[in-house]
């Protein structure tokens, strides 16, 4: 007898097989029969006529890290249809953490919630410590090589001594030993940006022996794009690993078009049999925090050095040679009328803004506004950047070798995680993917767009048991209306859930029933083995 029979919908296998009618079986936690179960007695039948019945989504690039110690039911992106998550991305893990540098670990999060203490030094002490709470979808660790810097070594600004590094090493062996994925950089934000390429190969040889890949957000997305992708690529020649480029894109109006060129480095990798792919997100505006428009040097020795600069007038002046050529506007291609603040808690009337306006309002200097919100939030203020190309995301959507990542975390349209106004990507990637580009421009066909959703990704972590709808699979499914389903959630009001996602199932228990959340907390950390 089946625990659970999904009867009479379009099953999607996220093979890039054509769809077909199909029941699906499930007892405990794996698919056991897919086929004509009309015979087939089962517990609770679910009905999906007019459905289409996917794999559970699985989201290669995740900052959910922090969130999901306050949101263990991962309100936002379950009701989108994902069933995993792949966190510790961008260069910041939350483990492991040194008793040395624990201070800074803190300073550098960009948000604690409660029994987030860092008071665990191994990367298996905090999985555990993780997974005492429950979680509605599973959970896939990267190790952060910002973390492994700054554990080794704090904010300094400069090569590792070969004692500094050796650490790096054994730890990258121990978080490996313990569960860990694969190695994440984030080479635009300090520490990491302080990294050479070959300190990062040196980290990336240990993560090869255990069988790991290598997620850079690398260090470039505009002018030095080419180069970025290039050494990303280099990292894994000479690491011997896979590479996934994080949220390929070309940023600032003078660089549109180079994806097309990106994409092209990334096929000459394969032809030469290297393992490289990349994923994206389907907006045309990024996300990342307020400090990242300063140079690097500025965080040399942590977020509380970085504070007590920018209260230097000299600093500040520096900081405006540099960023604007002493001018008024950015030297990236981007305009203060293309940032929005997205969180600023302690300036709320902020929120929702573009700079410019922020500015004008305050009666300052764009810069000197911007400079006035990094230190009301200690660092930890966000902002949207308007500033990425309609044509280069629908290549990257379109190319055989990217997948689907939000590059947001699982939030809430209520209470505290639904503060500030976050990028609506947290809400609504996957329901955009399918009703954007797969129904209304016919970008990808759906199957191809699952595809990238599932098995592409699976492949990518090495997960042989999720990603495809097959018999002796885990039960990880998701029924949506391909006619209805889309993404809510928009610059101006993004904390609303996505429509058209039925039901989604983690580990073969109901999560998503009729559109609800149904508090079910079947997830797992999916240590690699």
């Amino acid at each position: 007898m089946l625990d659970i029979k999904i009867e009479g919908g379009t099953v999607i296998d996220g093979t890039g097989a054509p769809g077909a009618r199909a029941d699906v079986g499930l007892v405990g936690d794996t698919i056991t029969a897919i086929g004509d179960l009309a015979r087939e007695r089962a517990g609770r039948t679910i009905g999906a006529a007019g459905l289409t019945v996917t794999p559970g989504f699985i989201d290669i690039h995740s900052h959910s890290d922090w969130r999901l110690w306050a949101n263990r039911r991962a309100e936002s992106k379950i009701r989108q249809g994902v069933t995993t998550e792949v966190v510790g991305n961008c260069g910041f893990s939350p483990a492991p953490v040194s008793d040395e540098f624990r201070e800074e670990m803190k300073g550098f999060a960009l948000y604690l919630p409660p029994g987030m203490d860092f008071s665990w030094r191994s990367m298996g002490e905090y999985l555990r410590r993780y997974e005492e709470g429950g979680v509605a979808l599973n959970v896939v660790q990267l190790m952060g090589h910002g973390t492994l810097r700054l554990a080794a070594m704090g904010f300094a600004r400069r090569a590792p001594s070969a004692r500094e590094l050796a650490t790096m090493e054994r730890l990258a062996d121990e978080a490996m030993a313990q569960g860990a994925a694969g190695l994440a950089t984030g080479l635009i934000y300090a520490p990491g940006s302080y990294a050479t390429t070959e300190e990062i190969v040196a980290v990336a040889r240990r993560v090869a022996a255990c069988g790991g890949f290598y997620a850079s957000h690398i260090r470039g997305e505009g002018a030095t794009l080419l180069d970025a992708v290039s050494e990303a690529i280099r990292v894994g020649r000479e690491g011997g690993l896979p590479v996934q480029v994080s949220h390929i894109k070309a940023a600032g109006r003078p660089n549109w078009g180079k994806v097309k060129d990106a994409l092209a480095l990334i096929d000459a990798a394969r032809a030469e049999g290297l393992d490289v792919m990349a994923d994206v997100y389907p907006y045309t505006a990024s996300s990342t925090t307020l400090r990242t428009l300063l140079p690097d040097w500025v965080l040399e020795g942590g977020i509380d050095a970085m504070l007590e600069r920018l209260r230097d007038p000299a600093v500040c002046a520096r900081v405006r040679a540099e960023i604007t050529g002493g001018g008024e506007t950015l030297m990236r291609g981007l305009g203060w009328e293309d940032i929005m603040v997205a969180y600023a808690p302690s300036r709320p009337e902020a929120q929702g803004r573009r700079l410019s306006d922020i500015a004008a309002g305050w009666q300052l200097d764009p810069l000197d506004a911007c400079i006035d919100l990094i230190l009301a939030e200690k660092g930890k203020g966000y902002m949207i950047l308007f500033q990425l190309d309609e044509a280069d995301l629908r290549r990257a959507l379109a190319h055989p070798c990217v997948m689907i990542g939000s590059d947001g975390s699982s939030l809430a349209a209520h209470g505290e995680l639904a503060a500030g106004k976050p990028h609506p990507r947290s809400y609504g990637t996957f329901p955009r993917v399918l009703a954007r580009y797969v129904r209304e421009q016919q970008v990808l066909t759906l199957e191809t767009a699952v595809r990238k959703m599932t098995a592409l990704p699976a492949a990518r972590l090495g997960l042989a048991d999720r990603g495809v709808l097959r018999v002796g699979a885990k039960a990880d499914v998701v029924l949506l209306d391909p006619e209805r389903v889309a993404d809510l959630a928009t610059y101006e009001d993004p904390h609303q859930y996505a429509r058209g996602i039925e039901g989604v199932l983690v580990n073969g228990r109901v999560v998503v029933d009729g559109g609800e959340h149904t508090g079910a907390l079947p997830g797992q950390v999916l240590r690699k083995s």
